[in-house]
């Protein structure tokens, strides 16, 4: 951890702000809602339960103790209804903007959709937050924005051609952040997310993450399917360091603003690489693996490979990655095999 991110650390225990987390049920705003409640901070979150779920609230309530969950204030609302976000930024500080119609697939099977809440959403939210004159606006960008470019690494300057929906709408969120700034003099930090993996990632349904996708269906002992020949590479990234992103983005100085960063670890994994950690991080849990890969057509909007620079966040964040993939998945399997064991 970076000693810039301690400092951080130390001074949200002894000086509470008031935080506003919209896709506060969801996976990543839900790991988020518990560290920032673990640190004294003041929460709103703000969900409609599209996609997040009771059960990861539920989740956060256990893992902190009563008295920092009193400090938490839950809104059950639409992003896409402006009178909601004016209500959520109320008298907030920082704002973290999780909420989203994730998945490139959903964007291609309904892209009238994903362009309602991904974008008329996002400007909402950001106006709202513009007009309360809170201090820092953060928002989740995708790595989907760098399209067909080839080259790798991902370097945040260099973007090519959307290949999906879903990736137009994350690059209209930058242009009317980068609008914004310009402007209003609405200082933003868009974080471009890799593939993020980590505890309360959703295994069920038709756009689940690969990560948990493949964990329910080997731990099932049902066939894992691979789209193409398994050469396909991403950049995997633990939900850990995500969080340290979000809140070094947060409190960000001045000059660090008005950009965007990759959030990443800077690795490359390939889809088989994959299957071969869960399956022998699994082995070395001594959980009986019984399954097998079966190969299916590519997907439509796709990138083939993702591997990020992080070079920008180091440098002007202070960002210091702590888990890779290997690690990541020590911590969060474990978490799956004690989720399935409560649940029985």
């Amino acid at each position: 951890m970076s000693n810039k991110f301690k400092k951080i650390e130390q001074q949200l225990q002894e000086n509470p702000k008031t935080w506003l987390i919209t896709g506060v049920a969801g996976f990543i705003g839900s790991n988020l809602l518990e560290y920032l409640l673990s640190k004294n901070q003041i929460v709103v979150g703000l969900d409609n339960f599209a996609t997040g779920h009771q059960t990861n609230l539920n989740d956060v309530k256990n893992e902190v103790c009563g008295k920092y969950w009193n400090n938490f204030s839950f809104i059950e609302g639409d992003i896409c209804n402006y009178e909601t976000c004016e209500l959520a930024v109320q008298d907030v500080n920082y704002v973290l903007h999780q909420a989203a119609l994730g998945s490139v697939p959903r964007s291609i099977n309904d892209p009238i959709n994903s362009n309602c809440v991904n974008i008329g959403g996002f400007l909402n939210i950001l106006h709202a937050a513009k007009e309360a004159q809170v201090d820092s606006f953060t928002y989740a960008a995708s790595s989907s924005t760098y399209g067909d470019h080839p080259a790798l690494p991902k370097v945040e300057k260099n973007i090519g051609n959307p290949l999906s929906p879903y990736a137009v709408t994350k690059y209209v969120n930058e242009l009317y952040a980068g609008v914004y700034a310009r402007t209003y003099d609405f200082q933003t930090i868009g974080l471009r997310y890799f593939n993020v993996f980590g505890k309360r990632q959703d295994p069920n349904g038709p756009y689940a993450a690969v990560i948990p996708k493949w964990l329910n269906k080997i731990l099932a002992n049902e066939p894992v399917v691979v789209y193409g020949d398994g050469e396909t590479s991403r950049d995997f990234c633990y939900i850990d360091n995500v969080i340290q992103m979000n809140v070094l983005a947060a409190l960000a100085p001045r000059e660090a603003t008005n950009e965007v960063y990759n959030v990443a670890f800077g690795g490359q994994t390939t889809l088989i690489d994959l299957y071969n950690i869960l399956t022998t991080t699994l082995s070395s849990l001594d959980y009986m693996v019984d399954t097998n890969v079966d190969f299916e057509n590519f997907r439509k909007g796709d990138v083939r490979h993702s591997r990020a620079d992080i070079t920008k966040a180091k440098s002007k964040l202070g960002y210091e990655p702590l888990f890779d993939i290997n690690k990541g998945m020590g911590c969060v399997i474990p978490w799956y095999l004690n989720s399935i064991t409560r649940k029985q």
